[in-house]
């Protein structure tokens, strides 16, 4: 068979950061794949090829022989090599219209449909929950990760100690019991890929498909996602400036979400009535407490409320904290106190889900605390944020103040303001997202009835003058928004 070779082409770039037998192996597939090199075709010899690509004959070789090792040329000694018959191309599936088009399980399309908010680069002000970046110790960290990186023993390279790292579960646990009255040993503790992630696995632990889930109402959205995400369904538990109203749901819920040291988003704390109320219902019914306490560190009148896990003799609470807040996002550090009766789950429950969180962290997290720098940031922390909340309410009321009624709470590093006006505060978000100002949309935290239409805000990550600089900004914003309401 006479060969031909459409060297016109294949066009080499000797700039490219690419290999040329990377870049000619490329070519080559995709003149096979649109079959501008038909199945059976001959190829020329491989000193041919190279002559007329004037490259070296084993920049062409390397080429054939991936291609070969692929399945796209057949390599016949002292022969041409051949291009393989391939199956022909289906085009059914450009054929088929987005409607009709449906990858997703029902699982992944309700996974698809669940709020979310993040946070943008540059963008702190005035993102919820977010804390004070520029105070972070970083230089400590960096020399703690970097000591852990180079002494690391083999322990910290492999899949091991899937529910923690010892020392850092120790430290934990130590920290929780001191700080937070919880009552937990060190085996008890799970240290996980956030908070979300202790969602995600306790959702596919605990909850059945079609399970009821007495969930706080406005509630974390997040936690939220989760447990509609592994098939429950959500009951609202009513919660307003006047606490949580423990009304019992139609059905006997499975599990029982709350946030009682610092509600979120109101951040308003669970009066101890109410918390004992709601322990002998979780012990009558059988159900689960899920006791996020993402926030409960930081009170700036008294000392902070201990955790609902800690009152009684109760086993049916599960824990959940994070150093999301304490230390910085990105950290993807949080944990949960798994009761007794799980807890011999949990390792088999992360080897299926891939959940544990990188050991070298760990390590460098378990030094950052056993050595005090936790403790000695904490309480710089409260003290700045304390500042910090007290200008934000002051600025917030002279700018804003004719939209929104702020509610003031002693806890927590966000604060919720009330549009006094109907407006949609997603249009709001979204319009002062365009002027760099990252803020949360209430109705997002309700699912059932009608939401209230109000605003997120965090606090801790702006300083006096950033913080009075993006409130002009968001005046603005506001006055442009609500002019074109009228």
């Amino acid at each position: 068979m006479k060969s031909s070779f459409p060297v016109d082409g294949i066009a080499l770039d000797r700039g490219s950061p690419a290999n040329l037998h990377r870049q000619l192996y490329v070519q080559l597939r995709g003149l096979i794949e649109r079959r501008v090199l038909p199945s059976g075709h001959a190829l020329p010899s491989t000193r041919v090829m190279a002559r007329d690509l004037n490259v070296g004959r084993n920049t062409v070789i390397a080429a054939c022989d991936q291609l070969a090792l692929e399945g796209y040329l057949a390599i016949r000694p002292r022969r041409p090599s051949v291009v393989m018959d391939l199956p022909t191309r289906s085009t059914a599936a450009e054929d088929v219209s987005v409607e009709d088009a449906n990858p997703l399980s029902r699982r992944g399309q309700t996974m698809l449909a669940q709020p979310y908010h993040h946070g943008r680069p540059g963008m702190l002000a005035f993102h919820p929950g977010m804390p004070d970046p520029d105070n972070f110790p970083f230089n400590t960290w960096s020399k703690l990760l970097s000591r852990r990186a180079k002494f690391a023993h083999i322990d910290l390279f492999g899949t091991y100690h899937v529910k923690g790292y010892p020392p850092l579960c120790e430290a934990i646990a130590r920290y929780l019991t001191a700080s937070r009255g919880v009552k937990c040993t060190p085996e008890q503790i799970v240290v996980t890929n956030g908070a979300q992630s202790a969602f995600d696995l306790l959702a596919r632990l605990l909850i059945d498909e079609g399970d009821t889930v007495w969930m706080e109402e406005p509630g974390y959205y997040g936690a939220g996602s989760a447990f509609v995400s592994a098939g429950a369904r959500l009951a609202p538990l009513r919660v307003s400036n006047a606490g949580w109203t423990l009304d019992p749901p139609p059905v006997i819920p499975r599990m029982i979400f709350v946030t009682p040291s610092c509600h979120h988003p109101l951040g308003i704390t669970m009066p101890m009535e109410q918390r004992l109320n709601l322990l002998h219902m979780a012990e009558s019914w059988r159900s689960w407490i899920i006791e996020d306490d993402y926030d409960g560190e930081y009170r700036f009148q008294g000392q902070p409320i201990p955790a609902l896990q800690g009152i009684g003799a109760s086993d049916r609470v599960v824990y959940v904290g994070t150093f999301a807040k304490i230390l910085f996002p990105a950290m993807r550090l949080g944990f949960l106190v798994a009761p007794k009766a799980i807890d011999h789950t949990i390792v088999s429950a992360l080897s299926v889900s891939g959940q544990f969180a990188p050991l070298l962290t760990q390590a460098a997290l378990a030094d950052f605390m056993n050595e005090g720098h936790f403790t000695r940031h904490l309480r710089r922390m409260r003290r700045l944020y304390a500042e910090r909340r007290q200008f934000f309410l002051e600025s917030a009321q002279r700018h804003l103040g004719e939209w929104l009624d702020f509610h003031t709470t002693e806890s927590g590093i966000q604060v919720v303001g009330i549009f006094r006006g109907g407006c949609s505060d997603a249009a709001v978000a979204e319009a002062a997202l365009q002027q760099g100002i990252n803020v949360s949309a209430l109705s997002i935290q309700y699912r059932h009835g009608t939401a209230q239409n109000g605003l997120v805000m965090g606090f801790a990550a702006a300083d006096a003058q950033t913080t009075e600089k993006t409130m002009q900004k968001f005046r603005a914003v506001l006055q442009t928004h609500f002019s074109r309401a009228r």
